[in-house]
Formats: C-alpha cells, sequence, structure tokens
C-alpha cells in the first residue's frame, strides 16, 4: 500500500495535544501532513453533538479523505481537558465509543483511539 501524505485528526483544539498527536501520526502513519479538526472536549462533542454539529465534522472528514487522501482519521481525548473534565477510564469509554460512531459512518479509512496522557504521550485506545 502506497503511503499517503495525510491523515487526520480529530482532536481537542487544547494546543498542548497538537504537537504529540501530530508527531505519533506522522511516524506511526508516515504521513506529512495532518489534518486536524478541532473541538473543545472533541469525544463528548461526537458523543453528544447535535445533528448540525456532526454534519459539519463529517463533511470536514469527507474533504480530507476525498480531497487531501487521508487514509486514517484518529479520535483524541487527553488528560487534563477543560471541555470535557472526566476520568481518565470514562475518557477512554467516550473515545472507543467515538471510534464505533465514526466507523458507522462509512468511510473508507482506518479509525483509531488514541489517549494523550499526562506526560503529553500518546497512548493507542484501539485501533
Amino acid at each position: 500500500m502506497a503511503e499517503k501524505n495525510f491523515a487526520t485528526a480529530i482532536n481537542c483544539m487544547d494546543g498542548r495535544v497538537q504537537l504529540p498527536v501530530i508527531h505519533w501520526m506522522q511516524e506511526r502513519y508516515g504521513t506529512e501532513y495532518i489534518d486536524m479538526i478541532t473541538e473543545a472536549g472533541p469525544t463528548k462533542f461526537l458523543l453528544e453533538g447535535s445533528e448540525e454539529q456532526l454534519r459539519s465534522v463529517k463533511k470536514k472528514i469527507d474533504i480530507s479523505v476525498d480531497k487531501h487522501g487521508s487514509g486514517v482519521v484518529a479520535i483524541v481525548g487527553h488528560y487534563n481537558c477543560a471541555g470535557n473534565p472526566v476520568e481518565r477510564e470514562e475518557k477512554e469509554g467516550q473515545i472507543k465509543q467515538s471510534v464505533e460512531l465514526l466507523k458507522s459512518w462509512g468511510f473508507h479509512v482506518d479509525v483509531v483511539g488514541l489517549y494523550v496522557n499526562d506526560q503529553w504521550e500518546v497512548e493507542v485506545v484501539t485501533g
């Protein structure tokens, strides 16, 4: 399989998690660019968002997949999230639910769930 130049992350708007996720995805998937879709507390946003909000996310994913050729979408939760201040165990459950939701949308991409820990290191939750 040819390496893709793009991957996609549904990430928190928190600036502390941007670079760790970008670097991890570049190394893991051999991509140069990461299309970043950001929200405060993205897993909560995906699971509790309105149909209109979810349509907006789907449209952004579609652009990344269709126009940029992204072959993977990561859903990211992180330590000390102001937009979704829940314990790690609950956050990991939300990440897993979000991965399943995204898979149900029918994009032909790999979907991975990631957690950025208190050391700002990326850990795979699912995928």
